[in-house]
Formats: structure tokens, sequence, C-alpha cells
């Protein structure tokens, strides 16, 4: 033990003699490990963010799309063809066990307008249960109800982009706003919820009864979508493979043709969603990894340049009774010494950078502590790695050629 300490003293008094090499050769494994947690950082944060907007869509949500991605060799895309009913979604509420909530869609983008204000939004046609399904609260007044569907009653519930273009500084409720010059009675207003995860804002849209859509404002009998909510995750893909065998048995569908509908599950969307985030992700901690191994680099260059300077110093030692383990220890620890110090600087500079970029860019940063402990492990794998050729050279030296060295 004795022997151990007095080395690592001579490791870091050889450390201290050159403060300014040693501090430049420290630059390195610092930007290294800094890049490292900063970059994962960032992309850590714009998977949370996506994942958060998924979240958003609500909890075990299964979507119907009328149209498929492939029929008959031709792609037609989701929600391109008219092929769902309101008796498909009553089926699907009636028949599927599991199933919580259903709410047909019907989508357009129309012109509304109230008094001299107008502005080109998103109009939905859902259930009541469309609000349950997206959690997507009511603040102000309240929803449409089961009996506003049934008599397709001129109702509508806003976002609060809508609120705020068309009724600045007044209380929405109870105005009127034209939908295709259809006039509809504001009950309620939504909670905001900012952009989706495409970057569309959630809050510029007006929502109506499902009926009223259909009969009033687009002269349509088919469906664009239906969104089915169930009762637990671990439902999601019975209840998935139970509503295409339903589908396809309702619209006739024989074996080995293609669906005219696409049903996916929140979880699949999800993924999807997140796929291209993590790639990203890896992609930076990656590209960040490289100085890293940049820095490792300098640091054998600096450990071999100490070698050539300090062989008299080596051959000295090695005459007062110093073994070529304790050369080997002695180079490893100044190797490590600096990759460690370092990886410790680094992480206060990556986890600096995650911060300003998230405050002053206003780009989400999510500080992994995963990434920093592999960040620093690394750090110090490479001091060892990098360090062990040199020491290994320092103790292998000739005590007799050592000294004669000048």
């Amino acid at each position: 033990m004795t022997r151990l300490l007095a080395t690592i003293r001579i490791a870091l008094r050889a450390l201290r003699r050159n403060k300014l090499r040693t501090a430049l050769t420290m630059l390195g494994i610092i930007i290294g490990v800094a890049a490292v947690i900063a970059m994962v950082g960032i992309g850590q944060g714009a998977k949370a963010q996506v994942e958060s907007q998924i979240a958003s869509m609500g909890q075990n949500v299964i979507l119907i799309f009328s149209g498929s991605v492939t029929r008959s060799g031709i792609h037609t895309g989701w929600g391109s063809a008219g092929t769902l009913t309101v008796e498909d979604a009553e089926a699907i509420r009636r028949e599927i066990p599991g199933v919580i909530a259903v709410s047909p869609e019907v989508r357009s983008g129309s012109q509304i307008a109230a008094g001299n204000q107008n502005w080109f939004t998103q109009v939905l046609g859902e259930s009541p249960d469309y609000f349950q399904i997206r959690q997507w609260p009511v603040v102000e007044g309240a929803p449409f109800t089961e009996q506003d569907v049934r008599s397709a009653n001129k109702v509508a519930v806003i976002g609060k982009t809508i609120a705020d273009q068309l009724f600045p500084g007044e209380d929405p409720l109870g105005q009127i706003v034209r939908i295709r010059n259809v006039p509809f009675v504001v009950v309620g207003v939504l909670a905001p919820k900012g952009l989706s995860m495409m970057g569309q804002d959630q809050d510029d849209v007006i929502i109506i009864p499902f009926t009223s859509a259909m009969k009033r404002v687009q002269g349509v009998t088919t469906l664009r979508a239906i969104l089915v909510q169930v009762a637990k995750p671990t439902m999601l893909p019975v209840a998935q493979q139970q509503i295409t065998e339903l589908l396809r048995q309702r619209h006739k569908i024989g074996p080995g043709r293609d669906d005219d509908f696409t049903v996916r599950t929140q979880l699949e969307i999800a993924e999807m969603a997140t796929a291209t985030a993590r790639t990203m992700t890896t992609l930076l901690g990656a590209i960040a990894s490289v100085s890293l191994i940049v820095g490792g680099i300098g640091i054998m260059n600096i450990m071999l340049v100490s070698v050539t300077e300090r062989t008299r110093e080596i051959g000295i030692r090695m005459a007062v009774g110093a073994r070529a383990r304790d050369i080997l220890l002695q180079f490893l620890i100044e190797a490590v010494t600096l990759s460690v110090i370092g990886g410790l600087l680094g992480i206060a500079l990556g986890i600096g950078a995650s911060n300003l970029l998230a405050s002053k860019m206003n780009w989400p940063t999510l500080t992994s502590p995963t990434a920093i402990v592999v960040a620093f492990v690394f750090s110090a794998a490479v001091g060892i790695f990098f360090g062990f050729y040199p020491a290994r050279k320092a103790a292998r030296l000739d005590p007799i050629e050592a000294l004669r060295y000048e």
C-alpha cells in the first residue's frame, strides 16, 4: 500500500509539473464528454416531447382510418376513401369486448366566421366520447351531448385559438359561429393543448356533433375515421385484431383481398413517431463519441512524449529499486487521472450546455443520468486504453539504456 501511494504521489507530481500541457490534454476529454451529454440530452428531449404529444392523443386509443394504404396495387392513403360508416362504429361499440368509448369522425377544413371576424380552421365532427378519448377537458361551458348528436343540433365546442381569433376579449359562450353559412352556437371552449407532434396547432379546431357535420356541413354519409378507446393497454392488440375481423366481415372482404380500412393502435403510432427521435439520439451520441476517441488519442500522444522526456528519470527510479509494474502503474495513473478529471469537468460542461440550450434557444433537452454515467465510464476507459501502451513502453525500458539517455 505504501508503494502504491508513493507511485500515485509521483504521478500527480508529474502532472502538476506541466500544468498547461495537462490542461490542454484534458481539454479533448472535456469537450468529448460534454458533447456526448449535450447531444444525447437534445435527442432524449426530442423523444420525450414526441412521447408527450402522443400521450395527448389519449390513453389506450385505437384509430381506424377509411381507405387503405395499398388496395389493388394503388396507394390510396389513410382517410382517402369513405369506406367507414356510423353503423361500423356502433358495431364496434356493441361487439368488441373492453371498448369503453367510440367516436365516429368526420374531418374537413373550412372557413368559419363570427361577426366581422373569419378564420380558416379544422372542423371535426365527433361524438361526446371524443373528449374522453382525447382526455381533452372543456374549461368553459360544457361539451355537447348524445341528444345533440341524435338531433344533429347546431352546437360547437371550440379550441383556444379559435376563441382568441374570433372573439378577442369577449366571452365566446353563446356566440354564433358560421360554418359554410350554417350557424352553430358555441357551448364550450377546450383547454389549450399546444402543438402536435407534426407541429400543428391542436387548439385551432372546432368540434361539432358528427351527425351535424355529415348532414348540415358536408352532406356525406360516410366517415373518415373512427376513434376507439379500450379499458386497458393490454387489450390493445386483441381489440385491434377483433376490430379488423369485424370490419372485414361487415365490409364483405374475402380471404386474400386487401382491407378497405386501416387499424392502428396508439402504441404503433408512438413507435413510428419515436423511431426518428431514437435514430437522431443514436446518431448525435455516435458523432459526439468520436471527440472522446480524439481526446484519448491526445492522451496517448502526450504520454508517449512524456515517456521520451522522462526516460532518464525512469532509469533512475529503476536503479533505486522501482519495479516495472511500479513504472507501469505510474504512467497508467497519470493517463487515468487526465481522463477522469476531464470527464468530471466535461459532465459539468455538458449539463450546463444542455440547460443553456433549453433556456436560451427553447430546445427540448433531457439530461439522462444513464448518459452521464456512460460518458464518465467511457472517459475513464479511454484513459486506461490509450494510456496502457505508453505506460507499458515506459515499464519495458532497459534501466542501463535509460540512464545513458540524454
